[in-house]
């Protein structure tokens, strides 16, 4: 269904080839971005797209106008510290026009209300540099307000200097804490501010023409999104959990683009030229393709050079770690490969379990994200990078490895592919239905496993938190329906909506972009283009096409899935979820589905809750976690800090205190040894309380006698 809507979507885009915007506003002190024709054509076709084929039907008029600038506004300038109340009050007059900005591709009001924002950015800035010529009184009572979204815009600008002035203050008031050289812990400061000046300059207008798409897709439904191309191809790596490039992780350090780290087995690990902290300041594209200086360069934009389709050559050229900066760069070639991203994939341990003097074995395995290569698999590369192949693998190991029981950790799993959370639930019962999805003409089909194969047919516990959405959902749900597995945890996100990756570059016909090209060509000079290695020209826009339903019926949107057996969330669940978002689509209920279950856990459930209980009824990590939630909470309300010096000092030597010990007293109740103050905690130590008690529940039921439970082997 979904390669159905994908290429109507496709072939129904239709949109004029120059869009006709309004002058544009120059804004003195800023860096003055202006759009170009490229996002005003996608910015245009964008919207058509939404406005016709997204799953609510919401049409662009003055209502969500103002929806979309009160979210822009939000987005650059949530803590009020920037603009004055004098600046959002003369942007009153594009509350309603944003609608018809959108529509006709005009980014120039958009544009004006950014170059605003850092105006004011660098002016603020600017002034807090200076204030590090004055002298400090840390002796004084004052505080400093931290927390300002709910406070409105500073109506002078003698408010704003007075509120940064603070500002300040406290930055060096925490160096002076650590450190109580003044001159020093300045110097510090100063370079801090000068590497905000320094990033603030770099910023692009691909940058603006993000956050105001992000403000326009998200007052539409939450998870409606445009991505620009280097964003487009972080997404789709996060979605294949693979990318294309020499095999090693950047990071801006002073202005040089630097190796942090090496992935095994990769080009630069196999060439044995490129070290750890290693700077890049050239990149050249195939054997004589002129070198670009990336020195002082943004790291996406050096990545989108760097990185390329597999088989291409990159020429880079290097200072190694230690040379001085005069020093002559050495010249590399690599070929770039295919990288799995390993660390990032489904992972496996097994954790042991006393029941009745029996040793108990289960095997855990977490899933970060239902991720998939997808031109792995359209090319029928029948080992392609997925979810479901990767804990079909894991779990052969753990059934060599003789578990007793399987816990699939889904916890802050955001969800990914579709097709993965029903291939995954396939490994787990025989065939029958997975997911119901309902498409914008109210039609629905219901998605199956249609492979009678079981991989895993033991005792099984799924645990979840508030932030198991999406994929993590429906996969959840349908062993809950199936009666196939345990729910765990606390109530997931609640986000019950399909979305199409919409590769615009596909979407924006030839003739578009050959006339987008001589106008940029036009505007260059006609200078040659750079290369962008394997990103795309135009960016995604992921489009909510559907609505997802359990087996059962319910929708998880909003409600999400209700474990089983139910922990206290540490994520604050009136803060983060489907139902706190003021654009999320409605819970609602449809025709179950035809299914038959595997079991059912109704019988053996109170028992399980019961023993559950009793552990905690007496447990110190339980106790602890408890804590921790009411401490949250109690500084969540916070939004003040004394700029005291000796009461800022009295209060961090306090939470300091209390922090070693209550960790101290967490690591003793899991019979680990408590640490000293200042000593680090080992590598790979599980602290993972609520991990351990999923094992134990499961561990309950593989103990309890058969009786006790009418789940059906398969």
């Amino acid at each position: 269904m979904f390669k159905k809507v994908y290429l109507v979507l496709v072939l129904a885009a239709a949109l004029a080839c120059k869009a006709s915007p309004s002058k544009p506003v120059k804004v003195p002190g800023s860096t003055d971005l202006q759009p170009d024709e490229q996002q005003s054509v996608v910015c245009k076709q964008v919207a058509s797209l939404i406005s016709n084929y997204n799953y609510k039907k919401v049409d662009l008029n003055d209502s969500i106008s103002e929806v979309i600038f009160n979210r822009y506004i939000k987005s650059l300038d949530e803590n009020h510290s920037y603009f004055l109340a004098s600046d959002v009050a003369s942007f009153d007059k594009y509350k309603t026009v944003l609608d018809d900005d959108l529509k006709s591709g005009n980014l120039n009001d958009a544009f004006y209300i950014f170059n605003v924002f850092q105006k004011r950015y660098i002016e603020h800035v600017n002034y807090s540099l200076a204030q590090l010529n004055k002298n400090f009184d840390f002796d004084k009572k004052e505080s400093f307000v931290y927390d300002r979204d709910k406070l409105p815009w500073p109506a002078t600008q003698a408010e704003m200097d007075a509120m940064w002035s603070k500002r300040v203050k406290y930055d060096l008031l925490n160096l002076k804490l650590a450190n109580n050289d003044m001159a020093k812990n300045k110097e510090t400061l100063k370079k801090r501010y000068q590497n905000l000046l320094s990033q603030a300059n770099k910023l692009s207008n691909q940058d603006v023409f993000q956050y105001f798409m992000d403000a326009f897709t998200e007052a539409i439904d939450p998870h409606t999104n445009y991505f620009n191309p280097s964003n487009a191809a972080n997404f789709n790596i996060e979605m294949s959990r693979q990318l294309e490039g020499i095999g090693a992780s950047l990071a801006v350090d002073n202005e040089y683009v630097t190796i942090k780290t090496i992935v095994p087995g990769g080009p630069a690990d196999k060439s044995k030229l490129v070290n750890i902290d290693d700077r890049i300041v050239g990149v050249a594209q195939g054997k004589t393709g002129d070198f670009q200086n990336v020195v002082g360069w943004r790291i996406e934009n050096a990545i989108a050079l760097i990185r390329g389709t597999k088989g291409t050559i990159v020429r880079l050229e290097i200072l190694p770690a230690g040379a001085a900066a005069g020093s002559k760069p050495k010249v590399i070639e690599l070929v770039r490969e295919k990288i799995i991203l390993k660390d990032q994939s489904a992972k496996k341990e097994i954790r042991t379990y006393n029941s009745n003097g029996k040793t108990v074995k289960i095997g855990v395995i977490a899933i970060p994200a239902f991720y998939i290569d997808f031109n792995d698999y359209k090319a029928g590369n029948p080992n392609y990078k997925s979810t479901t192949h990767d804990v079909k693998l894991i779990l052969d190991t753990l059934k060599r490895e003789n578990v007793d029981g399987i816990v699939i950790d889904l916890r802050e799993n955001g969800g990914g592919s579709l097709m993965e959370a029903i291939e995954l639930t396939g490994l787990f019962i025989k065939t029958g239905p997975v997911v119901q999805v309902k498409d914008t003409k109210e039609q629905i089909e219901v998605d199956k496993d249609d492979d009678p194969a079981i991989a895993y047919a033991g005792p099984l516990g799924i645990l979840v938190d508030r932030f198991s959405a999406s994929a993590s959902e429906i996969f959840s749900g349908a062993i809950q329906d199936y009666g196939r597995g345990i729910i765990l945890g606390t109530q997931t996100y609640g986000k019950g909506s399909v979305q199409s990756a919409i590769d615009l570059d596909r979407v924006l016909g030839s003739p578009i972009r050959d006339k987008i090209k001589q106008l940029a060509g036009a505007a260059t000079g006609g200078k040659k283009a750079v290369s962008t290695g394997s990103q795309s020209t135009y960016g995604q826009l992921n489009l909510t096409i559907a609505k997802f339903y359990r087996i059962s019926g319910n929708s998880t949107q909003h409600k999400g899935v209700t474990p089983d057996i139910s922990f206290p969330s540490l994520i604050p669940l009136d803060k983060y979820g489907e139902d706190t978002e003021p654009s999320a689509m409605p819970f609602d209920i449809i025709a179950k589905t035809d299914y038959t279950k595997t079991g059912d856990f109704t019988g053996v459930l109170p028992q399980l809750k019961k023993l559950h209980d009793q552990r905690m009824a007496t447990s110190d990590s339980y106790k602890y976690m408890l804590e921790d939630i009411a401490d949250f909470k109690k500084h969540d309300a916070e939004d003040n800090v004394s700029l005291n010096e000796a009461d800022l000092k009295k209060q961090r030597d306090a939470d300091e205190k209390k922090s070693l010990e209550r960790n101290n007293l967490r690591r003793v109740a899991l019979g680990l040894p408590a640490l000293k103050k200042g000593q680090a905690k080992p590598k790979n130590e599980d602290l993972d309380f609520v991990k351990r008690e999923a094992g134990q529940i499961l561990t309950d039921y593989i103990g309890l006698e058969p009786k006790l439970t009418s789940v059906k082997p398969q």
